[in-house]
């Protein structure tokens, strides 16, 4: 293994310990806060951090063995069970991105009605098809023995060795990307920057109140003034950062990998094989970086997180000093 390679084993390495103890941590939180669970973006969030799990546990560490070894992890039935696995889960997680998306502009636009709009029954009917549509994709790649191991990318997923099938496998992969990778960011942008024009217009609405009681209240101390005003910055540049953040991430971590599997079609463009991999590398990572983006980040999730280090803590706390309580006793009994 070259320093490239050695560098790119670890940073695996990272991403998987990063992805399995941030998902495992959200999944806690879910269980553990019962208002969590009767949110409706907390389905949609449960069904991210069980695609990320999965990627985590079964993809991850075969790409990394693909990547030390030089060599296919197991035989080729057992590939395309993990081929079929990673197109799945990459394709659902991206939808419940965009699921989560249409929630937030629900609940932003419509926030009256909200409640009549986005039900856990209308939720479930979503996930439904988020999983009927990377089913659907992911069964006609593996019935058609469109996947396998790819050395450009040193794990089991989309790759047809056969020359003969080489257009139809074009065509299928141009409408995979065009109807995973394209269509989530199509909705991420339209829901997110409405609900962005919401937030500034409300934000917009409420300089103006500040603005006018500050006005009013002439004696107002200077410093005071200044904290509202920087409050009011704060309040503008914290919706730009979120949606930013959704969107960014999304793009970051996917586009490098999509593009690369388009330009890949073109057998008269090189690929660099590091290249591959790098690209691989930062579609795994959306793994690690969902946790963070959509829950973790959160008051709620926070204080639940706080919530359970505390109840450690305290029952550890009360524990050893049931045990010391207990020695002294038996000190005691043992001096008579």
């Amino acid at each position: 293994m070259d320093t490239a390679e050695v560098i790119l084993s670890v940073l695996v390495v990272v991403i998987i310990i990063v992805s399995l103890l941030s998902n495992v941590l959200v999944l806690i939180c879910f269980l553990y806060n019962p208002e969590i669970r009767k949110q409706v973006p907390g389905l949609f969030n449960l069904n991210l951090t069980f695609c990320n799990l999965l990627l985590t546990v079964s993809n991850m560490p075969l790409t990394l063995v693909g990547l030390v070894s030089k060599t296919q992890p197991g035989g080729d039935g057992f590939c395309q069970i993990v081929g079929f696995l990673e197109t799945f889960l990459s394709t659902n997680s991206m939808l419940s991105m965009a699921a989560l998306s249409i929630d937030r502009w629900i609940a932003v636009v419509f926030p009256l009605r909200y409640h009549s709009k986005m039900r856990h029954k209308d939720a479930a009917l979503v996930l439904g098809y988020t999983w009927v549509h990377s089913v659907s994709f992911s069964t006609v790649a593996t019935c058609l023995s469109w996947v396998g191991y790819h050395r450009l990318y040193a794990s089991c997923t989309l790759s047809n060795p056969r020359a003969s099938s080489r257009t139809p496998f074009v065509i299928f992969t141009v409408f995979f990307h065009s109807f995973s990778f394209l269509l989530s960011f199509i909705v991420l942008c339209v829901t997110y920057l409405k609900v962005l024009k919401v937030a500034r217009f409300h934000c917009k609405r409420i300089d103006v109140i500040t603005m006018q009681t500050l006005v009013l209240l002439v004696d107002i101390h200077p410093s005071v003034r200044q904290r509202c005003l920087e409050e009011q910055k704060r309040r503008r540049q914290r919706a730009t950062k979120k949606i930013s953040t959704f969107i960014g991430t999304f793009m970051i971590c996917f586009a490098p990998y999509v593009i690369t599997r388009i330009v890949e079609l073109f057998p008269t463009v090189p690929i660099n094989p590091h290249w591959g991999i790098v690209s691989k590398c930062l579609a795994y990572s959306k793994a690690a970086c969902d946790p963070f983006v959509y829950s973790l980040l959160r008051h709620q999730y926070r204080k639940t997180c706080t919530d359970i280090i505390n109840r450690l803590l305290k029952r550890s706390s009360l524990n050893a000093s049931g045990r010391g309580h207990e020695n002294q006793v038996n000190s005691i009994a043992t001096a008579e």
